[in-house]
């Protein structure tokens, strides 16, 4: 039988205040269906033998660190850091500190590859779609796409002795980073993670896409990353919008315009000026907006709405 999550402690329970983690965490605990997810992993997951040995951990503990991982962008390190940083995550997992064993980095990443391997990442999002399906949350026409780097270990001081070869290097601004990418659509209106792929962190955003839609939108919301005029055409017309950010050439060239026919005191007067307009929102495919310590911001969305 899994182990039920940890019950919060005296100190806790003395607490004014839940923090967005610990609300997020607890909506979360009821809306995932363990149940249904851990019977399709449990023919998959290695068995204590018959000769004794340390055994593995909990299956359960396992399934919700993954999703730890998801939900917060954390890499295998990080995860392994975090529960022993958050109380809240450890609670989540079902671990007592001092008396259970929390998995370090190699336990994780091999959970992933575990699951991987078996083809399980895909059944696993389509359990957790069934299941909301089952329980009325349903798919609306606008869908969130984004992608974020989640970071791996870049030493090669492992007992291959080499990186994981299904992790690469990209570029970010003047900043470098080693991992993967996690491709993600999310339902505009419930927040829901309909959608998610995963590649090698040198692949452009803008090449995962069919992929992270559903095939009933109507809108679409994304960065610039993803600007195609074909794809745009697809969402334009009578009751559909294209929401791909898409401003920032455009402005640069107009800008270079109107500064052409002003005189030169002025030229550099509206440069500091924003240059999301005000009907303009952030929008960020994601309920909980807490990252990890030492990840890579998430960038915004910036969408125009119509009305």
């Amino acid at each position: 039988m899994p182990k039920q999550p940890a019950f919060p402690g005296p100190r806790d329970a003395m607490k004014k205040k839940q923090t967005r983690r610990e609300l997020f965490l607890a909506d979360m605990d009821t809306v995932v269906p363990w149940g249904r997810l851990l019977a399709l992993i449990a023919p998959h997951y290695p068995q204590a033998g018959p000769k004794g040995g340390r055994p593995p951990i909990l299956l359960e503990t396992m399934l919700r660190i993954y999703f730890l991982q998801n939900w917060h962008a954390l890499s295998d390190p990080m995860a392994e850091e975090t529960l022993y940083d958050s109380e809240a995550m450890r609670r989540f997992a079902g671990i007592e500190l001092g008396d259970d064993r929390i998995p370090d980095e190699t336990t994780i990443l091999n959970f992933r590859h575990l699951l991987e391997r078996h083809g399980l990442t895909e059944a696993l999002f389509a359990g957790v779609n069934v299941h909301l399906a089952d329980k009325g949350i349903t798919l609306r026409s606008g869908t969130l796409v984004d992608a974020t780097i989640i970071d791996a270990p870049s030493s090669t001081k492992n007992k291959a002795g080499a990186r994981d070869p299904e992790m690469s290097s990209t570029k970010k601004g003047n900043d470098w980073y080693f991992g993967m990418k996690a491709h993600i659509g999310v339902d505009a209106d419930s927040g829901v993670t309909h959608s998610l792929e995963t590649s090698t962190a040198r692949l452009h955003d803008s090449q995962v896409w069919d992929e992270l839609l559903h095939g009933g939108e109507t809108s679409v919301w994304a960065d610039k990353g993803y600007v195609s005029a074909e794809r745009e055409a697809a969402f334009t017309g009578p009751g559909k919008a294209w929401g791909c950010h898409a401003q920032g050439h455009q402005r640069r060239q107009a800008a270079s315009s109107r500064r052409a026919g002003q005189p030169h005191h002025c030229q550099g007067a509206c440069q500091g000026r924003a240059s999301v307009p005000r009907p303009q929102a952030p929008v960020r495919p994601c309920e909980d907006p807490l990252q990890g310590t030492g990840q890579e911001p998430r960038p915004a969305l910036h969408a125009v709405r119509t009305r």
